[in-house]
């Protein structure tokens, strides 16, 4: 497999963009690669310690909170837009696919994984939407997850949670399309992170994975990155209210 040769994006030199846990993950590769794109970035995470490291390496702004408490996500949105201005772009990327068992699942396990996965996701679009509106413009890229189209097992919480972040991105699109403000999801695959390949990544596991895909090769984050950059940028100016796949095409 040749060396990618990734395009750079003019429209996003100077943007602000506020990134949900950029810490690991997808998200740390989110911050570099705005970063890279001259991007004036700042991001949430609940782990201090990791987003501190990131901040450093990047030069991105780092504001610790628990996107569960949402009068925390406000507070630490609020003090990036005191640091680096109003978000422009927003990247709803936090996240957990924790494994469980249906049967096992209590009420509160159910919420605490909508809170999760899903409910900051709105909460944060409300919280920049208005400077955005104001601003005549904006882009807001929520991830979700292909799990749910493949009846994907093992996570009802998550999978029900990333099923709804399409409903999400279709009614903002909506919502706050007239201000000239796109809403889109990209929709990952299987995303090779380290957390994935500590916790679940097995040769079985991924044979099978590959077997689905048309695409031969594991999807490494940096393709997920790459789509979250073009749906940030002026080239996807008319883009809106859709899913973005990178999952090799898999079935």
């Amino acid at each position: 497999m040749t060396e990618p040769q990734f395009a750079r994006y003019p429209s996003l030199d100077g943007t602000t963009v506020f990134i949900t846990g950029g810490a690991s993950g997808i998200g740390a590769g989110l911050v570099r690669a705005f970063a890279d794109q001259g991007s004036k970035v700042g991001f949430v995470d609940m782990d201090e310690d990791a987003g501190a490291a990131i901040a450093a390496e990047t030069g991105a702004t780092f504001a610790q909170c628990d996107l569960r408490d949402i009068d925390g996500l406000r507070t630490a949105f609020a003090k990036l837009a005191d640091a680096i201005g109003p978000a422009e772009v927003l990247i709803n990327n936090a996240a957990r696919d924790d494994r469980h068992d249906w049967a096992e699942v209590t009420p509160d396990y159910w919420d605490d994984r909508q809170n999760t996965n899903l409910r900051h996701m709105f909460f944060a679009i409300q919280a920049v939407a208005p400077a955005m509106i104001e601003a005549g413009k904006g882009s807001i890229v929520n991830m979700g997850s292909n799990s749910w189209w493949e009846a994907g097992g093992g996570f009802p919480g998550y999978a029900t949670a990333k099923a709804a972040v399409h409903g999400l991105t279709r009614t903002m699109a909506r919502e706050l399309g007239r201000h000239r403000i796109r809403v889109n999801t990209v929709v990952p695959g299987w995303i090779m992170t380290e957390r994935q390949k500590e916790l679940w990544v097995t040769e079985e596991a991924l044979a099978g994975q590959l077997d689905r895909q048309c695409l031969p090769d594991p999807i490494d984050p940096v393709y997920v990155v790459r789509m979250a950059l073009f749906l940030a940028s002026d080239d996807a100016a008319m883009c809106s209210a859709n899913n973005y796949m990178v999952e090799a095409g898999s079935i």
